[in-house]
């Protein structure tokens, strides 16, 4: 009896760490990438939709993101921004970590600065957290992206329209089911 109930032990364990426990984590993403233009359509008027590509690693471990965002054709006024200030207005995303698991996020709000004498920008981006699968079926919360992006290739125009992007992810998520085996 006593070795049955060793042996099933580790099982009960396992369903129970599945069965709903889960956790809140501080994270901090690091990833690089590119950007372009991006064929879909987000339908919203005077923009232009642009799409980021990363892979990178952190809290959550290795990851790769995917996002599309409908950018301003114009720039628009900021008190923040010493160059060119193009708002995001909506946008979408999604995270595809090692295990399988995916993170989905909806853009709240940000901003590309363009810096015309350094030739690059400065990008931030406030993503809410609306789930995904795996241990992130009920994941919530807020994460803020900051990268800086540079133009590799231009038109014939001399636009750039092709960029190598850094930066990072930083915030919090809720409700991530807890991993079989973690304390």
């Amino acid at each position: 009896m006593v070795l049955v109930a060793l042996m099933l032990n580790p099982g009960v364990a396992g369903v129970y760490a599945r069965s709903g426990r889960s956790i809140n984590v501080r994270v901090k993403l690091t990833f690089s990438g590119s950007a372009a233009s991006s064929p879909i359509n987000l339908n919203q008027p005077d923009t232009t939709t642009g799409e980021d590509n990363v892979a990178g690693d952190g809290t959550l471990g290795p990851f790769t993101f995917r996002n599309v965002s409908a950018l301003a054709k114009t720039p628009q006024p900021s008190s923040t921004c010493t160059g060119l200030f193009f708002p995001r207005v909506v946008g979408a995303g999604v995270f595809r970590f090692q295990d399988g698991s995916l993170l989905t996020v909806n853009l709240t709000q940000g901003s590309d600065c363009i810096d015309l004498v350094q030739m690059l920008a400065h990008c931030t981006l406030t993503f809410q957290i609306n789930g995904g699968t795996g241990r992130f079926q009920n994941a919530s919360g807020v994460l803020t992206w900051t990268e800086t992006a540079r133009p590799v290739l231009a038109d014939a125009f001399n636009n750039p329209v092709f960029f190598i992007e850094t930066g990072q992810l930083t915030g919090t998520v809720s409700g991530i089911a807890e991993e079989e085996g973690r304390d």
